[in-house]
């Protein structure tokens, strides 16, 4: 086996991933790895797949080898990484709040690899795929990026194209026909620095969970003053990324991006738990006013009636702020 082609696609990945499939030659001579951001939600992707594909898809399984001419497509809150010539499947930590993220399966290709590798971001929102493909490039793989005007969602694609060394930017119906170009021409060997692979190697490390933690981050970062929205945890400031990068002691990783996006959504949860806790209140002081009233306890339940209506102006500030909480920028 001579390439290996990963692929990420997030928003509006379902249409283009099935039209890259069904348009690759029966004869593809590479294993095709595929990362959608489906979360923990069933998916039928890989019977979509193979509905229009010469090609056979499947769910990627544990510990299987790799073979040309097969599509293997993560499944649901699993990352998928390669490991020499096999798959490895982990419920390791969420990078950029998602699992399977595109990052992991794209820096172990990187590893594992090296110039074998042809890394491919299609599709989405922010910027998952970007640090991954930066590592492929670095290893001496090739960057392909589908043109971000002709994306549902240009985000991916014009990160990667920002920050990444990028090698083809084609529009989605040309990069079957560039792939299989691609896979045919000969590897030129380009080991990748030694210095390359032992960031890679670290941040793999803290995916799978293996290793000291600490040894892996002080390797590649630095303490920020900010926490981990999914843990709580200290957030190390990756040294020397573009887009910055941030990962914990857990081994979450984000991107300034998605890192803001995520405690956009955490403030927000918080301020809904706070104001659901705040109406619970307000119900229970209301059925005890009822319930010393009918007792003839009028000046109890009137107390009771001026702390829970108390309770519910505070409930209606918690409601402005998060109607005029801002959105998300990208």
């Amino acid at each position: 086996m001579a390439r290996i082609v990963v692929i990420g696609a997030s928003l509006g990945g379902v249409p283009a991933l099935m039209q890259i499939a069904a348009a690759l030659p029966r004869e593809f001579a590479a294993p095709v790895l595929i990362v959608l951001h489906v979360g923990e939600q069933p998916s039928i992707l890989p019977t979509l797949l193979a509905s229009g594909a010469r090609l056979e898809a499947s769910h990627a399984v544990h510990d299987e080898p790799l073979r040309a001419g097969h599509i293997y497509v993560a499944p649901p809150d699993h990352h998928m990484l390669v490991s020499e010539d096999r798959i490895v499947l982990t419920r390791g930590p969420k990078e950029h709040h998602t699992r399977p993220a595109i990052d992991p399966l794209f820096r172990s290709a990187a590893l594992a690899h090296g110039a074998d590798v042809i890394g491919v971001v299609l599709t989405g929102r922010l910027d998952d795929g970007t640090a991954g493909l930066q590592a492929i490039k670095k290893a001496g793989g090739i960057a392909v990026v589908q043109d971000p005007e002709d994306a549902v969602a240009s985000s991916m694609p014009a990160s990667a194209l920002k920050y990444v060394d990028v090698d083809h930017c084609v529009p989605l119906p040309l990069i079957p026909v560039l792939l299989t170009s691609l896979v045919a021409a000969p590897v030129a060997a380009a080991p990748a620095r030694s210095s390359v692979r032992e960031r890679l190697d670290h941040e793999q490390q803290l995916t799978l969970q293996k290793g000291d933690v600490v040894e892996h981050l002080e390797a590649i970062g630095r303490p920020s003053t900010m926490a981990c929205p999914d843990c709580h945890g200290t957030l190390w400031e990756i040294l020397d990324s573009r887009p910055q990068r941030y990962r914990c002691h857990t081994g979450h990783g984000f991107t300034a991006r998605s890192l803001q996006e995520t405690m956009t959504i955490a403030g927000d949860e918080a301020l809904s738990s706070a104001r659901r806790a705040l109406q619970e209140r307000e119900l229970l002081l209301r059925q005890m006013a009822d319930d010393h009233r009918s007792q003839g306890e009028e000046a109890r339940a009137a107390r009771l009636e001026s702390a829970a209506q108390q309770l519910e102006r505070q409930g209606e500030l918690l409601l402005d702020l998060l109607e005029k909480s801002p959105e998300p920028i990208e």
